[in-house]
């Protein structure tokens, strides 16, 4: 025979349903209010107001960039792994902006960011320039700029893929292929290229995998991906940011910089990450001295360009003739124009061909890349190589899943035979010191410019072989969707001057615009 259940279970039972019902209300008008924000293509400062009017917790961004991750991702290849600690890590932020001052807090605060994975961080990541060779390493601590981007509260979301050993293990073109995590993709055609070796930062921005991002430049690996999938990135002046714990092509050239969707966002990073690094002690103090008092996003003024002088070198809009390139520019002439720049036209850069050549260029990156890996290699605490001698056999003995026999690695044969710094690649440091005078300074000083403007990357070797700034910001698109930049460049610490230049380029044309992700 039935008994009647106690009154006392009645109402623990109640209570429990009660309990749950408020969990799902709870947990549903949360999820509304992430989803009132516009999540997709949202700036850092969007971000910053939902998260101060608690419409957003960094907890509901990170978990909405990992599904995008894990829903993308397989086709487009812009991510190698995530960080298991991010969601951790975004907690901490939801916690530490509850009880700090309103206004208190960085602006990259409880912001995750994706990191190119040549850029050291010591936690349960990986840091293998693309390459299984590095699987496994361990660092001996965070890369100088993630040291400060731990200290302002981002949220390291994981590592974002790249041209294996930064485009430098092999000569041929296959921009975006990393033996780790595949070909990665376009997302504005899958079909089109990349470029450049910071190809999964660039993909993952693109994409809407992250709000902001990291790449590294020695030769165009900022600026290349940025102009092919419309976004902004900056080359900073060498030694602006730290190069302390970067897997290293060469310290004369590299660099680490931004990979954003906006200038905002882009210099948002940049005054995060700037300074002094004992790790980079030479570099980072010779070039402190060009940071300004109070940070660059006192640059981003709509009117940016009034009075400034843009030189125009016709050779290098020559190379697009007859392209949508070309179409395109003639219309940005006339916007830079009626935003109160002067244009000064037809101008010739000194010993070009020269410089293109990269002779000079490639000759001392050879050796220095050798004697540059084998101390970064020699410094971890962990690692399957030590030299690169080691990764060379490596590579070898894992043929197929590096496709040694595919795409070689005829840049790290070349390297390991060459035997330090000799006459010969101090007679190239010598050339460049020249080419540098006579080519770029002098066309800037001369023509009294404020900073010289190319299409795309083109301008890439000339700025990096005197450790010049530059800034590509969203150009415009050609018959196939494929994006292309505009290139800002100038001489060493003009980055404020180039930050009003673009920003005020950019609020004109707002040119940019999410993928489509043509097949």
């Amino acid at each position: 025979m039935a008994t009647e259940p106690p009154l006392a279970f009645l109402q623990s039972r109640v209570l429990r349903i009660l309990l749950a019902i408020s969990l799902l209300v709870l947990q549903t008008v949360a999820l509304a209010q992430a989803q009132a924000v516009s999540l997709e293509e949202a700036t850092a400062h969007d971000l910053q107001l939902a998260f101060g009017q608690n419409k957003l917790t960094s907890r509901q961004l990170t978990k909405f960039y990992l599904n995008r991750i894990r829903r993308l991702n397989p086709l487009l290849r812009g991510v190698i792994e995530v960080n298991p600690d991010a969601l951790c890590q975004a907690d901490r932020a939801d916690r530490e902006r509850k009880v700090k001052p309103y206004g208190s807090l960085s602006a990259l605060h409880g912001i995750p960011i994706l990191l190119k994975d040549n850029i050291a961080t010591k936690d349960k990541m990986n840091t293998t320039a693309g390459s299984f060779a590095l699987l496994g390493s361990v660092v001996p601590r965070d890369a100088g700029v993630v040291a400060r981007l731990r200290r302002a509260g981002a949220v390291l979301l994981g590592k974002a893929s790249l041209s294996e050993w930064a485009h430098y293990r092999f000569s041929s073109d296959h921009s975006g292929w990393c033996a780790r995590s595949g070909q990665g993709k376009n997302p504005y055609n899958l079909s089109a290229t990349t470029c450049g070796s910071s190809s999964g930062s660039a993909i993952s921005m693109a994409a809407n995998m992250g709000a902001v991002s990291l790449g590294t430049e020695t030769d165009g690996s900022i600026l290349c991906p940025s102009s092919f999938n419309s976004l902004v990135g900056i080359k900073p002046t060498l030694g602006l940011t730290s190069r302390g714990g970067v897997v290293p092509i060469t310290p004369r050239q590299d660099t680490v910089g931004p990979m954003c969707r906006t200038v905002a966002d882009a210099v948002n990073v940049l005054d995060v990450i700037v300074g002094f690094d004992p790790y980079d002690a030479k570099a980072t103090r010779e070039a402190s001295k060009y940071i300004p008092r109070g940070g660059y996003k006192q640059f981003l003024k709509a009117d940016g360009l009034k009075g400034k002088r843009l030189g125009i070198v016709k050779a290098f809009f020559d190379f697009y003739s007859g392209t949508p390139v070309t179409k395109a520019f003639e219309s940005h002439f006339n916007t830079l124009r009626k935003q109160g720049a002067v244009l000064v036209d037809h101008l010739e850069l000194a010993n070009m061909n020269e410089i293109y050549s990269y002779s000079s260029e490639s000759v001392a990156i050879s050796a220095e890349f050798k004697l540059a890996l084998n101390t970064y290699l020699q410094d971890l605490v962990v690692s399957p190589v030590r030299s690169l001698a080691d990764v060379i056999a490596f590579n070898n003995k894992h043929k197929h899943v590096e496709k040694i026999d595919e795409y070689g690695q005829d840049l790290f044969i070349a390297a390991q035979a060459t035997n330090g710094i000799d006459k010969t690649v101090k007679s190239a440091w010598q050339n460049m010191t020249r080419l540098n005078r006579d080519g770029f300074e002098k066309l800037m000083r001369q023509n009294k410019l404020d900073a010289l403007v190319t299409p795309e990357n083109i301008v890439s070797t000339v700025l990096a072989i005197g450790g010049f700034p530059g800034i590509n910001v969203p150009a415009g698109y050609d018959e196939d969707g494929v994006p292309f930049g505009i290139c800002f460049g100038g001489l060493r610490g003009s980055e404020p001057t180039l930050i009003e230049i673009a920003y005020g380029f950019e609020q004109a044309t707002k040119i940019r615009r999410p993928p489509t992700f043509l097949r």
